[in-house]
């Protein structure tokens, strides 16, 4: 009997040793690989610029109101070079008006012969995606949307954005404005731009003006004597029906929607010190925008901590000193001149590895550096590379990462006698080796 009850127990255990391997297994692959219900979508982190994930971030796509990441950028811009100001006022024009008044675009309605300030019109853009006071903004800034649209295209072309094509100041197609489309810009032409480029847009305007945080994190305004509530549903709402979106964390950025579009979320959330961005492009609803960012938010905190791979001066295991021409010394010890920290998907620490790269404006024709060396004088670079797969690299252009590779020590150039004395030796090293292939040529 105590036999039987043995094997029972035996099979029991391994039953629910296998229904755990079965339950757990899952989770595992979950963590390992992410799918989302988007056609394209970014995850960066926003203090590095590191690419957590990415899936077709290279597809130039109708970004909808997330064009007004960029107007934000340029209207803060314009503060800061003095331009105008936040209580600088100005009064709404009849294409302002009619885009204000018509119920088909994000808008409450806009007052004519009023002074509206920056400060107003900014608010009602950033918080309720208004299409009118973006295009108010617009003419004030540039004096038309035209002029503001090519001051668009520039600074995109600064920022360095891969893909993008500005035609207006809203997000909205163009065909939809009516003979108000912005002079220069195609009438049927559409804002594009992919989710690489949204994310490397909203990097620096949350990095150049983070102010820009305080404001759209705000649940609600008052405007033209309406309170207002903000699109972005991830904010904590008092709405009952919008608390299932809330995110621990979001302060940010931007939503946006057209027929062509689909529903796109721009976002960007802070815990424990670590900030993220995410796009999410051509979801099915206003739900699945935040879902999805939601799952791109948890796998950024969730599978990855800021790691310091390299501390400064570290030096590289496979060149660690570099030959010295005319030195008092022959070589240099060399080392990087900063740490180089970065958030690590957790168990790639092992996957990262150093490569130096010396400056060949430093060598000669020997490949040596030349005396005198000072301490701590840049010779190179020491770049970081990732041996695993599916390395994402870097919003910004950058592939791999890189710091300064510097020198040690100083060596100091030898005495002149010294010099003389090599050269010497060089010469009569070089006549007996001379001597020496003679003699050879003679035996053979």
């Amino acid at each position: 009997m105590k036999q039987i009850y043995s094997k029972l127990l035996m099979v029991s255990l391994a039953i629910l040793v296998a229904m755990t391997s079965f339950i757990a297994q899952p989770t595992n692959i979950q963590a390992q690989e992410l799918e989302l219900d988007a056609e394209s979508a970014i995850l960066v982190d926003a203090d590095t610029g590191k690419v957590l994930y990415a899936k077709d971030p290279d597809i130039a796509l109708p970004p909808a109101s997330m064009t007004k990441i960029m107007t934000e950028y340029l209207v803060l811009e314009a503060i800061e070079n003095g331009e105008i100001t936040w209580e600088t006022t100005t009064q709404i024009s009849d294409y302002a008006y009619s885009i204000s008044a018509n119920p088909e675009f994000s808008g409450i309605g806009l007052t004519q012969d009023k002074p509206y300030t920056v400060k107003e019109l900014y608010e009602a853009m950033a918080i309720f995606s208004d299409n009118g006071t973006t295009i108010a903004l617009a003419e004030l800034v540039s004096g038309s949307e035209g002029e503001f649209v090519k001051r668009m295209n520039q600074k995109a072309e600064e920022m360095g954005l891969p893909d993008f094509q500005f035609v207006n100041s809203t997000g909205l197609d163009n065909s939809s404005l009516g003979d108000n489309y912005p002079e220069g810009t195609d009438p049927n032409g559409t804002d594009m731009l992919s989710a690489r480029s949204l994310a490397l847009l909203a990097y620096n305007l949350i990095n150049d003006y983070p102010h820009a945080l305080d404001i759209s994190s705000q649940i609600e305004t008052e405007f033209e004597g309406y309170k207002v509530e903000n699109l972005n549903w991830m904010l904590p709402h008092e709405a009952t029906y919008l608390k299932q979106f809330y995110y621990e964390g979001i302060d940010g950025l931007k939503t946006g929607y057209t027929g062509l579009a689909g529903y796109t979320f721009t976002g960007t959330a802070e815990r424990d010190g670590r900030r993220l961005i995410t796009v999410v492009m051509r979801t099915d609803s206003k739900e699945a925008r935040f879902e999805q960012t939601a799952r791109l938010m948890d796998y950024g905190f969730s599978q990855f901590e800021n790691k310091e791979l390299f501390a400064a001066g570290y030096q590289l295991k496979d060149k660690e000193t570099i030959p010295v021409a005319k030195g008092k010394e022959d070589q240099v010890a060399v080392s990087i001149g900063e740490e180089i920290s970065l958030p690590i998907k957790k168990g790639d620490e092992e996957l990262y590895k150093l490569e130096y790269n010396i400056d060949e404006d430093k060598l000669n024709e020997d490949g040596e550096l030349v005396a005198p060396v000072k301490k701590g004088d840049k010779i190179g670079t020491a770049q970081l590379v990732f041996t695993g797969d599916n390395d994402y690299g870097y919003i910004t252009n950058t592939t791999n990462l890189s710091v300064d590779l510097i020198a040690d020590e100083a060596v100091e150039k030898s005495n002149w006698f010294m010099l003389a004395l090599g050269a010497v030796g060089d010469f009569f090293s070089g006549i007996f080796s001379s001597v020496v292939d003679m003699v050879k040529g003679w035996f053979s």
